[in-house]
């Protein structure tokens, strides 16, 4: 059986595991909603969880003229789950994160076909003033190319610290930085803003997920914008001789997606929102840049992405 056909069997499966997780987590906030006073004493703190499963269609990456990549799909898997308590310092984060890429590349590809991590969530919530929020967040874990070869090598920290300056109940300026000592270019600034246009409109310009958002009504939101995904990953000690590339052995590879598209969010209930998305990937670098091996965006590829997340 090929690469790519055990990828596509792989997609219904990796599916339907996220949403049943997710469908496990958010058991309990339906239930809390409805007055159920014994998960009171069952969950004691805040959560925050999110399950999101995206399908990219195929498309082809390029490395000079003659190295081509062409008609591979993606997976896109995510879990995660952060407790938030409250604390005389502010809002603690903790908890965990998964994420898998899959690929249907060839064997021929210089790449690897599956991309993962596994990461804690360790933050804090602090607010200086009435007008000044920061967030401080690290995510320790492993991030490799897989489970067959777990390392302490795949060992990284990325980070990240962004502030909140609370101008008026209507308009809010976001500056940040991010920070991951494997990736090509270490720190990251950014800015965005967050602007209530009128009653129903709302400028979420704000990375990795930039918006504009209109709601229809309190249960339905329309939206339009992008999605920004960067990660650095270790791949194994024997990939690069499998692959005729021996530099690429145990070597860095800082993978890079930006998708475009329109999608609602559906409140079930307080707790409960449903997302789904369609659209169109317009960039996607696989970068293993101490190495000097680079595939950029050849042609892009539509995607449908579905996610349940929510708090309570």
């Amino acid at each position: 059986m090929e690469v790519g056909e055990r990828v596509k069997i792989f997609a219904p499966r990796s599916l339907v595991l996220v949403f049943s997780v997710a469908c496990f987590i958010s058991a309990p906030a339906f239930a809390q909603e409805s007055g159920d006073s014994w998960l009171s004493g069952f969950w004691p703190l805040s959560v925050e969880y999110v399950a999101e499963g995206t399908y990219v269609g195929e498309g082809d990456v390029q490395r000079g003229p003659r190295k081509t990549v062409t008609v591979f799909d993606e997976i896109d898997s995510t879990l995660g789950l952060v407790l938030t308590p409250r604390t005389k310092f502010g809002v603690l984060r903790l908890g965990a994160e998964w994420e898998r890429f899959s690929f249907g590349f060839s064997k021929q590809a210089a790449l690897p076909n599956t991309l993962q991590s596994f990461s804690t969530v360790i933050g804090l919530d602090m607010q200086f003033s009435d007008s000044i929020i920061v967030r401080a967040e690290g995510q320790p874990g492993l991030y490799s190319s897989g489970l067959g070869h777990l390392d302490w090598d795949d060992f990284n920290l990325p980070f990240f610290v962004g502030g909140t300056y609370i101008f008026s109940p209507n308009l809010q300026l976001v500056l940040g930085v991010s920070v991951d000592v494997e990736r090509n270019y270490p720190v990251i600034p950014a800015a965005g803003i967050r602007w209530k246009l009128g009653p129903q409109w709302l400028l979420d310009a704000v990375l990795p997920t930039p918006r504009l958002e209109y709601e229809m009504n309190r249960y339905l939101s329309l939206y339009a914008g992008a999605t920004v995904k960067e990660a650095s990953y270790r791949v194994d000690d024997e990939f690069g001789d499998s692959h005729g590339i021996p530099r690429l052995n145990n070597a860095i590879l800082t993978y890079s997606e930006v998708r475009t598209g329109a999608g609602f969010d559906w409140k079930i209930s307080r707790a409960v929102t449903f997302t789904g998305e369609v659209g169109y990937q317009p960039y996607r670098d696989f970068d293993f840049y101490r190495a000097e091996v680079r595939y950029h965006q050849d042609g892009g590829a539509p995607y449908g992405t579905i996610s349940l997340h929510g708090a309570f």
